[in-house]
Order: C-alpha cells, then structure tokens, then sequence
C-alpha cells in the first residue's frame, strides 16, 4: 500500500511538470489596449519661471541730515499719502548755519534803517513837506523789511530745527510717506545718522513703500519661444508659496535684447496680474506663468503614444481580424496630424472618431 502511494505521487509531480513545461513552451499572446480617437482641444504651453513683485517701489528719504529718534511704522504696515513713519533731529550743516545767521542779522540791520528812513517820512509828511506817494513808498518798504527778517528768522529756524513756527506741519523732521501703499523695508534704526540727497549723494533711505496691489511677474523665456508670444497674451501665474494658488496675468512687455544665462539667451518678460485687495502676495515670491503658445480645440485628438512613424510619415494600427493563434492582426493606416502637446496629438485626417487604433500593450501579472 505504502509502495503505491508513493508511485501515485511520482506520476502526480511528473504529470504537473509535464504541463507546466508544455504551457512554458507555448507562444504568448500579446494584447494591446484599442484606443478611440476623440473630439478634444490640444494646446501648446511653456512654463516660465520668475518672482512677483510691485510694479513701483518708492524710497523715502529726509529732507534734510538728522538722527532718528523714533520709528513709528514697521515692515508690513499699510500706509496712506502723508502719514509719519519717522522722527529725525536735525544736524544742522554749519556753512548753512552761518549763512542763514549772516541772514537774520543783515535782515535786522536792515529794518533799522528802513524805520528811521520811516519815521522821519511820516513826519515830513504830516507837515506835507512829502507827497503822499513818497510816504506810501517808505511805508511798502518797511512792510518788505519786516517781511524779509520775518523769513530769515523761519529760515535760520529749519537750518537749526529742521521746521519753521510758520508752517511747522510741514516740519522736515516729520519722514512722511509719499504715496499710499504697504512698507517693505525700514533699513534704518533709531539712532541712525541720516542724511539728505544731493548732487553727491543718493541719501538715505528711510523706508521702501510699494502699492500691493498693481503686481507684475517678472521672468525670462528662451529665445526659441520668444518668437511666439506677443505683447496682451493672457497667462496663468502659479505661486507655490500660497499652496498653489492661480492668479490671470496679461502679457505686457518683452525685451527687445537678449541676456546670456547658463549658455542660453534669454528675454525678459513682464506681466500685470489681477489681484484682489485682500491678497496675501508678499514681494519676491517666486511664481510660474503658464503662457499658451497654440491652440487648436473641437479637433480628432489621439494619444501620441499609439502613432508610429516612419521617415516624414506618421501611421496608426487599425484592427484587421484575429489569427487562428488568437493573435489580432493590426493594418497600418496614414495619416496627418497637428498640433501636440507631449501627450495627445490633433489628427487632421486619416481617421475619425468612428476608428479603433491599437494603444500600449497590456502587462500581464504573473
């Protein structure tokens, strides 16, 4: 009994070997997925990479030399036309100290002079030994007396003080902002020593304020694609800091001379970008814009995967009936194609969307 049971198992093991090797022996039948073309739209994009930025930043700077005492603003502040955003205390310049003291003392002088000219006028004219239009003159010249050491006095006040009693809203040591928008920068502390432009210096800057809200996209694009955009192309801009988010953007400028980056010529492009007033865009964010070079829709579109070509020709396999192996045989067929986009391709002619085209071959699991 033993004996059997171990033949019965040995005809077993030879049995499934047998058939196994057969079924290794045999041909394998290759399927391939069948593809229908579609009606579609193909475009064709370049992705260009770059930053965001104001359209305008403005730099603020005093009015005259100083030292700031206080900092009212911060980075990130919105500000409007006029308002604080620094104190400074005037250092005064000492030729212009002394020319404006020579001022005031010749502007007394003056005045001096012009009221004893004055007084001894009226006289003469209530005895009527003057006409009335000399006394008038005397009296108009010691008005201009009084106003010209009036305005020496407000002079030698700014030199000192940096604001005159007259106008002392519009005191120089008041930093105001010139245009309303939010500040990017402040690179001064309290303490500083500050001084104002001139014909030998630029001055410094107090802070750097831009309009958040009229943003462009500044990029580069290489000159094989240059050729194919023009100024007013609509464009998406991606920026991946704020997860992801598509802003609209219109194409307004493009260089007019190429600047050699990595080996490559590139031309600077420029975009206006729709943003709400409630954006969270911060300066200097880098970003994408998606421009479409061309596009073609309500066209026979087929994945570029199932063409073959052949010299200048393009073909696709079209099921021709089945072997006896249960291989389908596949007739090449011409045909014209358009526009691509890397992964469907516009079909001109050759076939329509009544056509079955082979596609990739299926992988079967072991």
């Amino acid at each position: 009994m033993k004996k059997f049971i171990i033949i019965a198992i040995l005809v077993l093991i030879f049995i499934g070997t047998f058939v196994f090797l057969w079924g290794k022996s045999q041909p394998e039948v290759i399927e391939y997925e069948e593809v229908h073309p579609s009606i579609g739209t193909v475009s064709k994009s370049t992705i260009v990479t770059g930053k965001i930025e104001p359209r305008n930043e403005v730099n603020v700077k005093p009015q005259i030399s100083g030292i700031i005492t206080e900092i009212l603003k911060e980075p990130g502040h919105k500000v409007a036309k006029g308002d604080v955003i620094a104190k400074i205390t005037v250092i005064p310049d000492m030729g212009q100290l002394s020319s404006a003291e020579s001022r005031v003392r010749l502007a007394e002088i003056n005045l001096k002079q012009v009221e004893t000219d004055f007084k001894r006028d009226e006289n003469l004219y209530k005895q009527q030994l003057i006409s009335a239009n000399e006394y008038e003159k005397s009296a108009q010249q010691l008005k201009q007396a009084r106003e010209e050491k009036s305005a020496a006095e407000d002079a030698l006040q700014v030199v000192k003080e940096g604001f005159s009693k007259t106008n002392a809203s519009a005191s120089s040591t008041l930093i105001r902002s010139t245009i309303s928008g939010v500040i990017l920068d402040i690179p001064v502390k309290v303490g500083n020593s500050v001084i104002n432009s001139n014909s030998f210096n630029d001055g410094t800057t107090i802070a750097t304020i831009a309009n958040m809200n009229d943003l462009i996209f500044r990029g580069n694009i290489d000159e094989t694609e240059v050729g194919q955009i023009v100024e007013g192309m609509p464009m998406k801009i991606t920026i991946g800091a704020l997860q992801d988010s598509q802003f609209d953007a219109v194409l307004e400028y493009i260089s007019p001379k190429a600047t050699e980056s990595n080996g490559a010529n590139q031309f600077e492009i420029k975009a206006a970008m729709r943003v709400k007033d409630d954006s969270k865009i911060r300066s200097g964010y880098s970003a994408n814009a998606e421009i479409v070079l061309a596009k073609v829709e309500n066209v026979v579109v087929v994945p570029e995967s199932v063409l073959e070509f052949e010299g200048d020709s393009t073909f696709v396999l079209i099921p021709d009936g089945t072997t006896t192996d249960g291989t389908k045989n596949y007739t090449r067929k011409s045909v014209s194609t358009g526009l691509s986009d890397g992964v469907n391709i516009e079909v001109k002619s050759g076939i329509d969307t009544t056509a079955t085209v082979r596609g990739s071959q299926i992988i079967k699991e072991e």
